[in-house]
């Protein structure tokens, strides 16, 4: 049952008309992400520190305890034209701290200036550094991240293996866009019943991103890869969520290829519903989850 406080929540998102039914408006979009901040607070007790990765800015979030040894690389959310390391600080320190392992979160390159594939290049190259230049083991490296950052973190996932690199322990999706060609039903479906996203938002973000990219393509849209061979996945989302489909079904394709993946699915939930931390029960109860995922994979 949806606890009264998401309830609210529901009625007070509907008021600030969250979705975007227009022609896509880039720096608009970013601008309204960066104005959201204040419902998206980090704990206080959680360190921040800047870093840059061979011209990648970046930030590393400590814990107030947390293994020195492990990491989680964090992908930010925002149709992969918007977002950064502010808007999305306070999910990932929430992650940090409840599984108590530091976060390196990556300021990765942005449609339109920067389109596929440029941001999984990017990934790709903190995850080499952090291996090479920080001495942490592949197995102690989880890649997490929410919607676009979601299906980046599956798409790095497969680039490594296509390079034979060593993949991470596991990676942790929330709301993951796995399927930039939209074909799932859900897109349609949950349209009225969705309260962040719309079909048409995520038709011209896909448009800027892919440039011209086959919609199709794996590393665009991992629900077309070959997911043999992937490390564990958790892949969290809500009944409400127009993209979730995306989830489902790429459930259901790693099941067949043998992959350890669990897909958690929340009633009466939106498009990354998590981001809302404490402020409401099932963020608070679903990034808990995520803690006990990422440190029964590690320890």
């Amino acid at each position: 049952m949806v606890s009264l406080r998401a309830r609210l929540f529901i009625i007070i998102m509907r008021l600030m008309s969250m979705k975007d039914e227009g022609i896509l408006n880039v720096e608009e979009n970013r601008k309204n992400l960066e104005n959201r901040v204040f419902l998206f607070r980090k704990p206080k007790n959680v360190k921040v520190e800047q870093v840059s990765i061979e011209g990648i800015s970046g930030e590393w979030l400590f814990p107030p305890k947390s293994y020195k040894d492990c990491a989680i690389i964090y992908l930010h959310g925002g149709s992969y034209n918007a977002g950064s390391l502010n808007t999305h600080r306070g999910i990932a320190a929430r992650i940090g701290k409840t599984s108590e392992i530091p976060v390196l979160c990556l300021d990765y390159s942005l449609a339109p200036e920067n389109p596929f594939p440029a941001g999984l290049e990017d990934v790709i190259t903190a995850y080499k550094w952090l291996i090479d230049q920080k001495g942490i083991k592949s197995n102690k490296i989880i890649i997490a991240g929410d919607s676009a950052g979601g299906g980046l973190a599956l798409a790095t996932l497969i680039k490594l293996r296509e390079e034979t690199i060593s993949l991470p322990a596991a990676a942790v999706c929330l709301s993951p866009w796995t399927d930039l060609a939209l074909t799932g039903d859900s897109v349609e479906t949950k349209t009225k019943e969705e309260i962040m996203a719309t079909k048409i938002e995520l038709q011209q973000s896909a448009e800027i991103y892919l440039k011209g990219t086959d919609s199709k393509n794996p590393l665009a849209s991992p629900l077309y890869a070959d997911l043999e061979g992937l490390p564990p996945l958790l892949l969290q989302t809500g009944t409400e969520e127009i993209i979730l489909d995306d989830t489902t079904r790429f459930a259901e394709k790693a099941i067949k290829a043998k992959v350890d993946v669990t897909a958690d699915i929340w009633p009466g939930m939106w498009h990354v519903f998590q981001i809302f931390g404490n402020l409401m029960p099932e963020s608070k109860k679903a990034i808990k989850k995520i803690g006990e995922f990422i440190r029964n994979i590690l320890f």
